[in-house]
């Protein structure tokens, strides 16, 4: 990558933002310049970037002006106002929030599932799918590929940086109030805007996002919703259950998947170990298996637990886990302009 893009990161002070500006660093991405973007109550505050000391600007519509690629991770009301207004000044944007996500003009991508839709782009910005969908189907693609897909079923085990800074911080909290043996306060979880809050400290919570009408929450709605998106499968089954567990990163599932073809536990092994982006952790003999406190600061999916259903030939399970600030997030979103990139689409 020889092309050198001048980059805004939106919401650089939150926990995807940071990931963001580590993984920049990290990945040698190409910057000309770089300028970070935040609310009027950050602006003005110092941020260190490459050994550099950089001032945080409020993010306006004129702070797009000549910037090549917008990454944006502040919220969704903030990605409605002012994505739209980026992609107008010329910038090629990447949105971490789940308001673009489903509009039929803007691509959700993953790009070791479904780079090629990264050449139509009609509105200029790409949305990034939730960080649990993200693991999942990059672990499904490869056997997709070459076993076909006909069912989901998933339940997840998602770390509280999911849920942001604040939930991370009450996690600790939380469990240092319990140690005191003092009354332990709950703020944030499982919905910081709702009255009703428990602690996740101790707890798992059946619970990520408000409930819709249907009984199944918004997060287990997007996992439904952009797998069949992203895997260009709306009549593919999908099911998912949504919980928050104390674990500070790294997001695990639970995965049951159902094939077209049958094939054997060696055969999907097979699959993966050639996988890009994926590393098979499978060696029950010797309690080898994926787990959040090894995946947290990796960059790959890790998939485990591989098993075949006892009463369906073409039924498999599936334990994957990934660290949700980096390929659920921030890395997800460079590789997606890395694609681009090495794409001639920039």
């Amino acid at each position: 990558m020889t092309k050198q893009l001048t980059v805004a990161v939106v919401g650089a002070t939150g926990a995807v933002g940071t990931a963001m500006m580590e993984h920049l660093k990290k990945r040698n991405f190409p910057i000309k310049q770089i300028k970070f973007l935040a609310s009027a109550r950050s602006a003005g505050k110092e941020i260190q970037f490459n050994n550099q000391s950089y001032t945080i600007e409020e993010a306006t519509p004129e702070s797009f002006a000549g910037v090549d690629v917008a990454l944006f991770s502040a919220g969704g009301s903030v990605s409605a106002a002012l994505a739209p207004e980026a992609a107008k000044r010329g910038a090629i944007v990447v949105d971490n929030t789940s308001h673009f996500r489903m509009d039929p003009e803007v691509p959700l991508v993953v790009p070791e599932v479904n780079r090629h839709a990264l050449k139509d782009i009609p509105k200029g910005i790409i949305a990034n799918p939730n960080c649990s969908t993200i693991q999942m189907v990059a672990a499904l693609q490869p056997i997709r590929e070459k076993f076909g897909l006909t069912k989901v079923i998933v339940s997840t085990y998602q770390a509280v940086s999911g849920s942001g800074i604040a939930a991370i911080d009450e996690l600790k909290a939380q469990s240092a109030q319990w140690e005191a043996g003092k009354n332990v306060e709950a703020h944030v979880l499982p919905v910081k805007a709702d009255e009703k809050h428990y602690p996740i400290a101790r707890n798992v919570i059946p619970q990520i996002d408000k409930f819709t009408d249907n009984g199944y929450t918004y997060e287990e709605m997007k996992m439904i919703n952009e797998t069949k998106k992203i895997m260009e499968m709306p009549q593919l089954h999908v099911a998912a259950t949504c919980v928050r567990v104390p674990v500070v990163s790294g997001h695990s599932e639970s995965v049951y998947i159902e094939l077209e073809q049958e094939a054997s536990v060696q055969e999907l092994f097979d699959v993966l170990k050639n996988a890009p982006g994926i590393v098979l952790q499978d060696d029950i003999a010797n309690q080898q298996y994926p787990m959040p406190i090894f995946a947290e600061g990796e960059d790959p999916v890790f998939v485990g637990r591989i098993r075949q259903d006892l009463d369906n030939k073409k039924g498999f399970h599936l334990w994957i886990v990934s660290d949700n600030l980096l390929k659920g997030a921030a890395l997800n979103s460079i590789q997606i302009v890395e694609a681009m990139l090495e794409d001639n689409l920039l």
